[in-house]
């Protein structure tokens, strides 16, 4: 195993081969086994059309009869790419919205093309503390590595917030960035063409002079390349950081040290990248205090699951129960369940069950509503009750208690839909698939 200067070294000569291999890149992009991966993906991804209205099922087809003229244009420096779409959707915390820019096709498609060739040039000389957007990399192991940072004694967390990140890339700032290791210049202009190609917005093209929106493929490297210069500068300090694209959380012993940390880098962000950082919701305090990637800890550290991505959870889920009145019940079982069981395989390093504990009896008691509701009449309501075990006279007492939402609390109803029932009509509780990834993974 190499020892940490080692491995530094290793990493510089990495990234000096990367920037000689940074030259003639542009036939790297356009070379077809390139392309034949990015229409791979950019059709595995999926997603709305752009401006032209052309679907990715459609894009082979455009590409059969348009492609050699692009070509060209690519070869020779002369492509313009088409506008991207403006589209905002709202941010998951309810406050505000957050902007996307859906490129056409076509455009995700070279993009595609060109972080394919792009990302093994810039892969080495990213940080080991940066997570977002790279091979092999994920959200899960910036959350570990933050508890592993607490459990060392670092009890107080840097939270930096970065506002509107995306869209305040400065482009030459980001540019200078990529241009130290890309010395294609048809490349080089490919790439500030793609920054500033025109937002629709209402049926009207609007010039843009900053950011770099999410939506096309590009953007999360781009963010990456211009983050890496916090990322280095976090190192030379000597700190202890976790990034993940723009949530940067740093990792210090005291308040003073926090409150020192703070200042020191919100001036480099500021003066350094033109990076504003939103002074609201950057703060220093403990970890458990804090959320991370929807985690937060406890003081142990142990990882749990942030309330906020409950609340998150529980809105998400709430137009389903809304809609479950005049669909099969077990279609809404079908439905739920994607949705919880992505939720649990994300929050499967979580170390305090009783958060899937609470939220298994809320959705149950949700699923006898939805069934109550369901039954609508009384009389509907006693038969099926007595067919599942519950007296005559029980039954009877209850069929016209005062809603859904109460009356699926009531032991009747727990009798009739126990959790044992309610599994063989499909549903699967959280803390079944929690403790089920845990042990697989």
């Amino acid at each position: 195993m190499l020892r940490t200067g080692d491995a530094r070294q290793a990493r510089l000569a990495e990234g000096e081969n990367a920037k000689k291999r940074g030259t003639m890149l542009i036939e790297q992009v356009v070379q077809r086994d390139n392309l034949l991966r990015a229409h791979q993906r950019v059709v595995q991804n999926k997603g709305a059309p752009g401006a032209d209205g052309i679907r990715v099922d459609q894009l082979m087809d455009y590409c059969r009869q348009h492609w050699s003229r692009i070509r060209q244009e690519l070869l020779s420096g002369r492509y313009v790419p088409l506008p991207v779409k403006r589209v905002d959707i709202p941010k998951p915390d309810g406050k505000g919205t957050r902007m996307l820019g859906i490129p056409p096709a076509i455009d995700r498609l070279i993009q595609q093309a060109l972080l394919q060739v792009l990302q093994p040039l810039f892969e080495p000389l990213f940080s080991p503390y940066s997570f977002g957007f790279r091979p092999k990399r994920n959200a899960h192991q910036a959350v570990s590595q933050a508890r592993d940072y607490v459990a060392a004694g670092c009890r107080y967390v840097v939270d930096i917030d970065l506002e509107k990140f995306f869209d305040r890339v400065n482009h030459d700032i980001l540019m200078s960035r990529v241009a130290r290791v890309v010395k294609d210049k048809l490349v080089l202009r490919l790439i500030r063409s793609y920054l500033e190609a025109g937002m629709l917005v209402g049926g009207v093209v609007e010039a843009r002079f900053e950011g770099t929106p999410q939506g096309g493929p590009l953007s999360p490297l781009l963010s990456n390349v211009l983050l890496t210069d916090l990322d280095n500068e976090l190192t030379r300090r000597g700190l202890r950081f976790c990034r993940y694209a723009d949530d940067c959380n740093i990792y210090v012993g005291s308040q003073a040290a926090g409150e020192r940390v703070l200042s020191s880098v919100r001036l480099f962000l500021e003066t350094k990248l033109k990076l504003k950082v939103n002074a609201e919701k950057s703060a220093v305090a403990h970890p458990w205090e804090r959320k991370f990637l929807g985690y937060s800890m406890t003081r142990h550290p142990k990882l749990k699951v942030a309330p906020q991505s409950v609340e998150r959870l529980k809105q998400k889920l709430r137009p389903y129960f809304r809609e479950a009145r005049g669909i099969p019940f077990t279609l809404t079982l079908q439905r739920i369940g994607l949705i919880v069981g992505g939720w649990t395989a994300y929050y499967k390093l979580s170390e305090c069950m009783w958060t899937f504990e609470v939220l298994d009896k809320w959705l149950r008691r949700h699923l006898r509503a939805i069934i109550w509701r369901q039954w609508k009449q009384p009389r509907t309501r006693i038969k099926e009750l007595v067919r599942r075990g519950v007296r005559l006279e029980e039954a009877r007492a209850v069929a016209s208690s005062r809603g859904p939402w109460f009356s699926a609390s009531l032991p009747q109803m727990h009798k009739a839909f126990n959790n044992k029932v309610l599994r063989e009509l499909g549903y699967t509780s959280l803390l079944e698939g929690i403790k089920r990834f845990g042990q697989s993974g």
